[in-house]
């Protein structure tokens, strides 16, 4: 997404760029900038409703053979139903259509991601060129020659890198069963002793074990 956002924005502001974006980054402009960002954010769609029709990109790693496609798909993946809010309700009801869609629920978080590569993502190489213009130099490396170092390159990628990992971890992946009880495997006995109470306790209380 960031390398797109890059290549986008260079093309929009190319050809449409007129007004300066940030002082940092002369070169810049909001056209390029906008139009960076509504590709990307379409890029990304179009890019994710391909993959997640493949089960190799949506298999959890655990459940995934070559053989066998049949694996449990985490619910993001899992094509859903989802009512249309007005005023397209009321636009669908006028022209006798549906007003349910049926939309894969990653869909969205591509939308939040694309967002956030085209918006805040570019800060990251606003953040890197004040750095160097700090210290007066012109690149931090020179191992690609003519494009400076690896930082150079990988300014916008560090900070996108680092907001999909905790995003993915926090809103999109789903704890593995197997997983925490490994986690519980090695802990010290009468800590294994504690959480297995405290579940038999739980679960009493809702029902679904008998007293």
């Amino acid at each position: 997404m960031v390398i797109c956002c890059d290549i986008m924005s260079y093309i929009f502001g190319f050809f449409f760029g007129k007004t300066p974006l940030i002082k940092l980054s002369p070169k810049k402009t909001w056209e390029g900038f906008i139009g960076g960002g509504i590709s990307t954010v379409v890029f990304g769609l179009i890019l994710s409703y391909g993959l997640l029709r493949h089960p190799f990109f949506v298999c959890p790693l655990e459940d995934y053979t070559v053989e066998n496609y049949n694996c449990t798909i985490p619910p993001s993946f899992v094509l859903r139903e989802f009512s249309v809010g007005r005023p397209l309700s009321i636009i669908l009801r006028l022209l006798n259509k549906s007003e349910k869609v049926q939309v894969y629920p990653f869909l969205f978080h591509t939308i939040v991601m694309g967002l956030f590569a085209s918006i805040l993502g570019p800060f990251g190489g606003f953040f890197a060129s004040g750095f160097k213009r700090a210290f007066k130099i012109k690149d931090f490396g020179d191992v690609i020659p003519g494009h400076g170092g690896l930082m150079d390159r990988f300014d916008c990628q560090l900070l996108m890198g680092t907001f999909v990992n905790v995003y993915i971890h926090t809103f999109i992946k789903v704890p593995n069963p197997s997983k925490l009880l490994q986690q519980i495997f090695w802990l010290p006995a009468d800590e294994q002793l504690f959480i297995f109470r405290s579940l038999h306790e739980h679960l009493i209380h809702e029902g679904l074990l008998d007293a």
